[in-house]
């Protein structure tokens, strides 16, 4: 490869912005692929698609009854601060590839260049991630519904049906699709929003909860309380199921990978993205859930309550109706974005996919609208996510297990690259800017260790005695999805996809 010069100084700000484009473009050649998307996001825009995607206050909020009921203050403490350790580990270990190989395809096209004689892996690697981005996203538009939903309880005193938050859900999916469809540029804008809304949100809700509550809890009772409505007797166990909701909350630092095609030097910009998103997202949610545990009234409370949400009888528990709904508000616009670039995420890797025989219809899914979008990926998301959103309607168990094979499928694909570092030490031979030196292997070794352990504690019964209604249905979802994915493989993917297929070539 040859580099261009830098041009001269008296070329100013313009100049500079075409020699860094051209570097992007060049490196993107090297891979072999064809430069088709504008480059038009900038570090925040990058960085805002995963801090959306990561979405802290979402995140904490919606699953902070887990590590409330497993463990308590005590576990929720400690077990953030240890799983935000592990994922930033993670975070390194992806951005160190990610610098290397900055594509949209992401998780999947590394697996495909680090272990090309085994094309296989990078076909599930693909697949799983694809379909965890589509159940990740379809689960954010339900948040959504249920978020208005406990608006509309704790504002009006009315129940809305699961009919009514399914068809709630099926609006933000549509609503979704439309944004990724003529606002793609808005999108980028629109991350770099979302991460002062994150900020400005979470010091807002921290004033609010810390001004207001009525009672304010001891220090003591923050670090040290126990609770443990699981039915399980051993402490430590309690404690390790609380990690969950830390891991639910903290994925999605790899996103800022899915726009780096868009993005202006991005061997350089996403993997700053993927670890400073985890870094800003750890002390962020550090401060939240903290604000959250000095205010929380009555943990029984949230345990038993019938809002759609639980975080929302803390918030009503805490500052009273009028100031909780400002809360969720906060929270509810929050969610709103992250839904949006799970589909944006979803829609670039099926056209990465597509691109390299991974998918069918290649021509559809490669097609690009006037406003550069997927538009077939991004639709083929909506309606996946409207499919989903009907199972909330017959059982919420059925969708909760939906969900949670999506975290363990985001877990999974974490997996394929970073297992391949640990086993296949050379698989990079040509390192780029990111790069961890003699640390490499130490940092890869120990996110393949907490990626085995998480995948573990994902399928474990989180409820004791186990029930019909309590199963942890997680790993007969993941099992199918699992199923599905080899036959499609054995069937058809075997006899397409031989790997990344080149869509520029040198003369």
């Amino acid at each position: 490869m040859v580099k261009s010069e830098r041009p001269d100084s008296s070329a100013g700000e313009g100049g500079e912005e075409a020699h860094d484009v051209a570097i992007s473009d060049q490196r993107l050649q090297d891979l072999g692929y064809k430069a088709e998307f504008r480059r038009e996001m900038s570090l925040f825009g990058v960085l805002g698609i995963s801090f959306c995607a990561i979405g802290i206050l979402t995140g904490m909020s919606s699953a902070f009854q887990t590590g409330l009921f497993s463990g308590g203050p005590v576990g929720l403490f400690w077990g953030w601060n240890i799983c935000s350790f592990f994922m930033f580990l993670i975070a390194l270990s992806l951005a160190e590839i990610c610098s290397t190989y900055p594509t949209m395809g992401g998780l999947y096209f590394w697996v495909c260049k680090m272990k090309p004689d085994m094309p296989i892996l990078g076909f599930f690697t693909g697949w799983l991630y694809s379909v965890a981005m589509v159940f990740t996203g379809a689960s954010g538009n339900l948040s959504v519904a249920l978020y208005l939903a406990s608006m509309a309880e704790v504002g009006q005193g009315r129940t809305l049906t699961r009919v009514e938050i399914t068809a709630i859900a099926w609006a933000m999916n549509i609503f979704s699709g439309i944004i990724n469809t003529i606002g793609t540029k808005a999108i980028g804008q629109m991350s770099t929003f979302n991460v002062w809304w994150t900020l400005g949100g979470t010091i807002v809700l921290a004033i609010t909860l810390l001004v207001k509550a009525p009672v304010k809890n001891s220090p003591d009772f923050v670090f040290t309380n126990f609770q443990n409505f699981t039915g399980w007797e051993s402490r430590g166990f309690v404690v390790l199921l609380g990690f969950l909701q830390a891991v639910y909350t903290l994925e999605g630092c790899e996103t800022a990978a899915q726009v780096a095609e868009e993005a202006v030097r991005a061997e350089i910009l996403a993997p700053l993205a993927v670890v400073g998103s985890i870094a800003g997202s750890w002390l962020i949610g550090l401060a939240y859930m903290l604000a959250l545990l000095f205010a929380v009234q009555n943990i029984a409370s949230v345990q038993a309550t019938t809002f759609a949400i639980p975080i929302s009888q803390l918030f009503y528990d805490a500052v009273g109706p009028q100031l909780a709904q400002l809360c969720l508000v906060v929270v509810l616009l929050a969610q709103v974005m992250a839904a949006i670039t799970n589909f944006t995420a979803s829609s670039r890797l099926f056209y990465a996919l597509a691109r390299d025989d991974a998918f069918p219809l290649k021509k559809q899914f490669m097609t690009l609208n006037r406003f550069q979008a997927p538009y077939w990926g991004v639709w083929t998301s909506a309606l996946i996510g409207c499919i989903i959103s009907c199972a909330y309607i017959g059982s919420a168990v059925a969708f909760n297990a939906i969900l949670s094979s999506a975290v363990i499928s985001v877990m999974l694909s974490y997996l394929q690259p970073i297992l391949i570092r640990v086993f296949w030490s050379d698989s990079i031979q040509d390192f780029g800017p990111f790069c961890l030196g003699k640390w490499s292997w130490a940092v890869n070794f120990a996110s393949f260790s907490f990626c085995v352990f998480i995948c573990i504690l994902f399928v474990l019964p989180t409820a004791y005695p186990v029930n019909v209604l309590n199963m942890n249905y997680a790993i007969v979802a993941v099992g199918g999805l699992m199923v599905i994915i080899t036959i499609n493989w054995f069937w058809w993917g075997r006899r397409s996809f031989k790997g990344p297929v080149k869509t520029f070539t040198f003369k």
